[in-house]
């Protein structure tokens, strides 16, 4: 393990605990430059495959879910933990699926129903991109749907 600041291999677990997804996190500390951050440790299951809109397959990759869910929330109150929370949940629901093979759809679905429960201006980016709004009547319809519930 290496520190993402300085590089160095001194490092200290500060705490440790068990999270819901079956992980384990740790926050740990650098102790050339003092900075902390966070791992998490997850038991390594069968290969998630993603099926594109094309019908191309490629791997899973829960950075790509991460930075997109991290770009929606971006300058609203939510904290990286709740946006791991989030992810953890998400590769949760789709690791309970009956197939290994997932389409693109579906992850996208359960992402805004995620962030729907979370922000509903982080669901509004997100949806902005993932539906493609083509214009602000897009953006209407949608707040109309969140104004009913």
């Amino acid at each position: 393990m290496q520190c993402p600041y300085c590089e160095s291999s001194k490092i200290r677990v500060v705490d440790k605990r068990a999270s819901e997804e079956k992980a384990i996190r740790r926050r740990r500390e650098c102790l050339k430059c003092n900075k902390r951050f966070t791992t998490y440790e997850r038991i390594e299951t069968h290969p998630l495959v993603v099926i594109k809109h094309d019908g191309r397959r490629e791997p899973f990759n829960r950075d790509k879910l991460s930075k997109g869910i991290a770009l929606a929330c971006g300058k609203r109150p939510i904290s990286q933990e709740d946006i791991e929370k989030t992810v953890d949940e998400i590769e949760a629901d789709l690791r309970n699926m009956d197939s290994n093979e997932i389409k693109s759809r579906a992850i996208g679905e359960l992402a805004m129903g995620k962030l729907k429960s979370l922000d509903e201006v982080a669901y509004i980016r997100f949806a902005s991109v993932y539906r493609q709004f083509k214009g602000i009547e897009h953006f209407e319809k949608e707040l109309k749907e969140l104004k009913k519930r």
